[in-house]
């Protein structure tokens, strides 16, 4: 008997299409067996619970019996959800890209019943538009096509599975100066008016802002660091930033930052806060503390979950419309807050009777980014009214499934920004987060990638180990009577690492050595929204060495780095964070606090809290008698009964420091 079969998933995005007419299959070996049973092609559809467009194709085409009778008729029809199977996601997206299309979701592809694509595309229109056939002409082309016009099939097949090969060709280290060159090549991209890349879609792009400003930070470039912050204040002022409740979407659609996709999701935010660690003590711009303070409220009050951890996105879409939750009408607001107030509020959040999309209002603070900080509490007071107001409003749905590489982005997030929230909780939250993912997420010291009503999807990724031994170093940082635990716990995570998902030329493939086989084992130097897997493990490595001294992550960071190194020019963009990871390697430094019982370190760490370097990161001691062998700090302990500070780098330390200046100054020396 055919049918639906997602009902058994516990991924939310499945649960969305469980009663589609659609006979969907999950992933595995029934749908590929029913394939060649049948001979039947496969379409693969390929989603997240978020996702606007998603939203659209299921409602125009996967609802509609009609439709989906002739996909059940001509295709063995499987549904994932690529936040869940990031391996599957990234596989056939690769795909897609030979073909020469852009990507994005839904992402649609064709398949042989071995798995292999043939064809592919991303959002069909139900109906001809936009000079693109029908759904079901679509469908009816392939099937005719994969029955009629084997060799053609085979032909496209073949080509696709050459260009998902992994082909890592290790090459001579990286140069010096490529990180500031890469830097400053993608500078020229910017927008300087609006900030971020020229032009629309406007993404976040937090791994490539993270390199502009290390780029700006070692070659003393102004503008680089500027258009950094530039970038940071028109996203905190623009729609795209939720001026209720706090939080950024997923992306722009506009080139101003006004009309965001909607969806918040959880590693944007994550990484927006690791950004806003850098930019507020740079600038000690208010706007940035506030938006520090606003984002973890909304990630502590409507993110987290009771386990802990961090639940993975809000849709975009409620009450079957995008963005309603979140836009007013002007007449809303008069009568929420009464015409005085309404007409000040109008006039800093750009409200006005015609809307500023399709209508409505989308809140932002693009054209009165500054005003008195007697009208910012006024203004604070009435964005509290509103937001009581928005309660009462149908909610966008909540994907509350359990990622560990997107909880790793928000705790380390968290414990970066601790230094700048007078909230304990906050540091609270992002422990809790971390000892979810350890106890409940993992079998054996391997992390599981994705956790949702008890049931774990595993084993993990490399993404999942490398962001949390980040993550752990990160807590270990700014907790420092945990900070044994927390480096012992990413040197577990980095020896899961080493053995299961290192390749012979020392990068890092995605999925474990004994993970399910698929097609091709996928491998990517690419970031995408988030950063790869390389590019986390070589900053994991690269921060492993500092923390510890021991030579092997070291060489782990090198090597990997050699590997990728002829990837690396050929698309510096796409591969920012393994140059920001090459900067942690070459300039990365490590503060070493010695404060015995009754000395007091804080004096020290309130001029590291200043300080703007994402490479220097410290530990609090009361000894170093127990660092291992080879650590350079080692037996490196307070003079004289006060605290003593000593700055590694390379295997080697600077003097005892016992004053604030002098700190300073061998900060600013090294630089």
């Amino acid at each position: 008997m055919t049918e639906n079969r997602l009902a058994t998933s516990t991924s939310p995005y499945l649960l969305q299409h469980k009663d589609n007419p659609v006979h969907w299959y999950q992933w595995g070996e029934e749908a590929l067996a029913a394939a060649k049973a049948e001979n039947k092609p496969i379409l693969l559809s390929v989603g997240y619970a978020a996702c606007h467009w998603c939203h659209v194709m299921a409602h125009e085409s996967f609802e509609d019996p009609a439709t989906a009778e002739v996909m059940n008729r001509l295709f063995v029809n499987i549904k994932v959800d690529r936040e869940e199977r990031p391996d599957i996601d990234q596989i056939y997206m690769k795909a897609l890209h030979a073909l020469g299309e852009q990507g994005g979701w839904p992402l649609t592809m064709f398949l042989t019943p071995k798995g292999e694509p043939f064809w592919g595309g991303t959002y069909f229109p139900k109906t001809p538009q936009w000079g693109r056939p029908s759904f079901v002409d679509t469908l009816e082309a392939v099937s005719r096509t994969y029955h009629t016009d084997r060799e053609r099939i085979e032909n496209n097949s073949s080509g696709l599975m050459e260009a998902l090969k992994a082909q890592i060709t290790p090459t001579a280290p990286i140069d010096r100066s490529l990180m500031v060159t890469a830097g400053e090549r993608l500078l020229t991209l910017f927008d300087r008016e609006h900030g971020g890349i020229k032009g629309a879609p406007k993404f976040p792009q937090a791994s490539v802002l993270d390199l502009i400003w290390r780029a700006g930070l070692r070659s003393g470039n102004d503008t680089a660091k500027e258009t950094y912050l530039h970038t940071l204040r028109q996203i905190s002022n623009g729609g795209i930033y939720d001026h209720l409740k706090g939080g950024i979407a997923r992306y722009s659609v506009d080139h101003l930052w006004l009309v965001p996709h909607f969806e918040k999701m959880l590693y944007d935010n994550g990484q927006y806060l690791s950004n806003l660690a850098v930019a507020y003590p740079a600038s000690e711009d208010d706007l940035f503390r506030r938006r520090i303070e606003e984002t973890v409220d909304w990630l502590l009050d409507e993110m987290q979950l009771p386990c802990g951890a961090f639940a993975s996105s809000l849709d975009a879409d409620s009450e079957g419309e995008e963005g309603k939750f979140y836009v007013w009408t002007s007449d809303e607001i008069t009568e929420a807050l009464g015409p005085e107030d309404a007409l000040a509020f109008a006039k800093a959040y750009d409200v006005h009777p015609s809307g500023n999309w399709e209508g409505s209002t989308i809140l932002n603070r693009l054209k009165a980014p500054s005003v008195s900080a007697r009208d910012e509490a006024r203004l604070a007071r009435l964005r509290k009214k509103l937001l009581e107001r928005r309660t009462t409003r149908v909610r966008p749905g909540l994907d509350d499934k359990v990622l560990a590489d997107w909880n790793s982005y928000v705790i380390t997030g968290l414990a970066r920004v601790s230094k700048y929230v007078s909230r304990e909780s906050v540091l609270e939250a992002a422990g809790k987060a971390y000892d979810f993912v350890m106890a409940s997420m993992t079998v054996d010291g391997r992390l599981g990638h994705s956790w949702r009503d008890g049931e774990l999807v595993f084993p993990g990724f490399a993404s999942d180990h490398a962001g949390m031994i980040v993550a752990a170093l990160a807590l270990a940082e700014v907790i420092p009577d945990n900070a044994e635990r927390y480096i012992t716990d990413a040197q577990c995570l980095a020896e899961i690492l080493l053995r299961h998902y290192q390749g012979a030329e020392g990068a890092f493939y995605l999925t474990a050595d004994d993970a399910e086989g698929l097609i091709t084992r996928p491998f990517s130097v690419a970031d995408e929204a988030t950063p790869s897997a390389n590019g986390l493990a070589a900053e994991a490595f690269s921060r492993l060495f500092l923390m510890t001294g021991n030579t092997l992550y070291r060489d782990v960071a090198d090597k990997l780095l050699v590997a990728v190194s002829s990837e690396i020019p050929k698309n510096v963009f796409a591969t920012s964070s393994l140059l920001a990871a090459f900067d942690t390697r070459v300039n990365g430094r490590l503060a070493v606090i010695v404060a015995p019982e009754g000395t007091d370190p804080n004096p020290f760490l309130k001029i590291l809290d200043k300080a703007v370097d994402p490479a220097l990161i410290r530990i609090v001691v009361s000894s170093t008698d127990d660092f291992a062998e080879g650590h350079p700090a080692r037996l490196k302990n307070a003079l004289d009964g006060k605290a003593t500070v000593y700055l590694c780098r390379d295997g080697a330390c600077s003097f005892p420091i016992q004053t604030r200046r002098d700190l300073e100054a061998a900060l600013q020396r090294i630089d």
